[in-house]
């Protein structure tokens, strides 16, 4: 069997006298354009529907969790007024709220008396 050497390049100098392309020069060619978003919520999704859905569970979340701790329930007491699992209220006290459906936050709230989120100029009251 025949053995191959791949001779590398040799990197090449700069001739004398001549100047390397400057650096602004480089970044813009491969510079990419910023975008601006009203909200996080718009920038994280791909439609303003799920930019609003995103928005109502942060809100729905946010005023569960403020529920749970004025009240002063640990994670299992929470778990049993809300009919969930003590590891769901983890996650929802954690911030987790991908992990939470529109409707699963409903329930969560309902379950807990009440909590109000304010979309636009529609505010609900559970």
């Amino acid at each position: 069997m025949k053995t191959q050497s791949i001779k590398k390049a040799k990197p090449t100098a700069t001739a004398p006298g001549a100047k390397a392309a400057p650096r602004r020069a480089a970044a813009k060619a491969g510079a990419k354009t910023r975008q601006r978003f009203a909200s996080v919520f718009e920038a994280l999704a791909d439609t303003p529907q799920e930019a609003a859905n995103l928005r109502a569970r942060a809100q729905l979340a946010l005023q569960i969790t403020n529920a749970i701790r004025q009240r002063g329930w640990t994670q299992d007491v929470a778990a049993q007024h809300c009919g969930v699992t003590q590891p769901r209220i983890n996650d929802l006290l954690n911030g987790r709220i991908s992990r939470f459906s529109l409707d699963a936050l409903v329930n969560i709230a309902s379950a807990i008396g009440e909590v109000n989120v304010e979309l636009r100029d529609l505010e609900i009251v559970l």
